[in-house]
C-alpha cells in the first residue's frame, strides 16, 4: 500500500480521530449568565399564536377531474 497515494483518506482519518479525542476530554462548557433584563416581553397573546392557511387555488373543471380519475 502507497501511503503517497492514500495520504487524503490518513489526513481525513487523523483529523475524525483528533476531533473525537478532544471531544473525549473536553470539559463541559459552563453555562453563561447575563445580568440583562430581556428585551422580548411575553403576553398572553404570544403564548398561543393562531395559525392561518389560506389555500388559494383554482377548481377544476368537470373535464379535468374526469381526467384525473382514468
Amino acid at each position: 500500500m502507497n501511503i503517497a497515494k492514500n495520504m487524503e483518506f490518513v489526513f481525513a482519518a487523523a483529523a475524525v480521530v483528533a476531533v473525537s479525542v478532544a471531544n473525549a476530554f473536553a470539559a463541559p462548557a459552563a453555562p453563561l449568565e447575563v445580568a440583562a433584563k430581556p428585551a422580548i416581553v411575553k403576553s398572553a397573546v404570544m403564548e398561543n399564536p393562531v395559525i392561518t392557511i389560506h389555500i388559494v387555488g383554482k377548481r377544476l373543471t368537470a373535464a379535468q377531474k374526469a381526467k384525473l380519475a382514468v
